[in-house]
């Protein structure tokens, strides 16, 4: 089996961060809720500057820092940030390659929203396995799909933690560290439409003067999607741990760190305790909110600065795109023996 193992993480973030209370005055939501029930304490908001392929390309410089390398090293850059990007049409990849000097590399956007970093990880390994002409792959994420939450929406309050921010990771062929072992997903094209945002899309095309104020995301029959989040969100969860897990060899017991997206106190606390798992086996990111496919790379980055994680510990990585979309990779951490 071909080892592919990670060698650089980076992450990024606009300067400005909106605390509760300013979350609070805007949604009409008690502080107190904001903190304890939401679990935010501040999130991340971007400026104009802060554009979606820029968040990507700081935390791409990151990435090759920790990394060591000469950009010209990679052999393919891979976005797999928000869809919401700084042009409809458009290939942020190539851009980032451009930026950041991979100019050897060739490159192309994909995204399974906020279970992209495990798929992209799951793509880069069989890119990499099938092609020995690939040793390095970048992969690279902005998001700030906050833009796409209005707060008067009160359907869409679970989007109310979403923040801005980039992640990027480098993974090597041949390397005997930080090794990836393995993946899952689950997928339910039921939740494909329910929650969206209904302008510019072809299916509402060409916009319409008032589109302008439908720039936002949209649940229609929240009842049907709020018992089908019930039923099969936490179930495919546990599916897709377990399954990464088993195919690294391991089980629950084994995990010694998760890397788990933000979401409501509540429903974080229930994942470890199904786990298994104690508070200081994972980080609850509540000084950055959601920041979609970019949660489990600040988790770890976290983990490694508190030595919440040390070499040889077993990370699973976890998270779930609206659509929807369940993915978890098991990398183990450290020099492998």
């Amino acid at each position: 089996m071909t080892d592919i193992g990670i060698i650089g993480l980076g992450v990024s973030f606009p300067e400005r961060f909106m605390d509760a209370a300013e979350l609070a005055g805007k949604t009409g939501i008690p502080d107190e809720v904001i903190r304890t029930k939401f679990g935010v304490n501040r999130k991340p908001v971007p400026g104009p500057e802060d554009t979606t392929s820029a968040l990507g390309i700081a935390a791409a410089r990151e990435a090759i820092a920790m990394a060591g390398i000469d950009p010209a090293e990679i052999d393919i850059v891979i976005w797999n940030g928000g869809q919401h990007k700084d042009y409809l049409n458009w290939l942020a990849g190539l851009h980032v390659a451009e930026a950041i000097g991979a100019r050897g590399a060739w490159s192309f956007d994909m995204e399974a929203m906020c279970g992209s970093m495990m798929a992209g990880m799951e793509v880069a390994r069989s890119l990499m396995v099938a092609n020995d002409q690939y040793r390095t792959v970048l992969l690279v994420s902005g998001y700030r799909n906050g833009d796409m939450v209005d707060y008067s929406v009160k359907e869409t309050s679970f989007m109310f933690d979403i923040g801005a921010g980039g992640a990027a990771m480098i993974l090597r062929r041949g390397v005997n560290r930080n090794l990836l072992r393995g993946t899952a997903f689950r997928g339910d094209g039921s939740f494909s439409t329910d929650c969206v945002v209904k302008a510019g899309g072809s299916r509402n095309w060409p916009p319409a003067p008032e589109d302008a104020e439908r720039f936002h995301f949209v649940i229609d029959d929240v009842e049907t999607f709020k018992k089908k989040l019930g039923e099969r969100t936490l179930p495919n969860f546990y599916t897709v741990i377990r399954e990464s897990l088993e195919k690294s060899g391991l089980s629950r017991r084994d995990i010694d760190y998760l890397a788990l997206l933000h979401f409501k106190r509540s429903t974080h606390d229930l994942v470890l305790q199904e786990l298994g798992l104690e508070e200081h086996q994972t980080t609850y990111l509540s000084d950055y909110g959601h920041v979609g496919q970019n949660d489990q790379i600040i988790s770890i980055l976290e983990g490694l600065k508190s030595g919440r994680i040390k070499d040889g510990d077993n990370i699973v990585m976890v998270g779930a795109g609206i659509g929807f979309v369940w993915a978890a990779a098991t990398v183990q951490w450290g020099e492998s023996k």
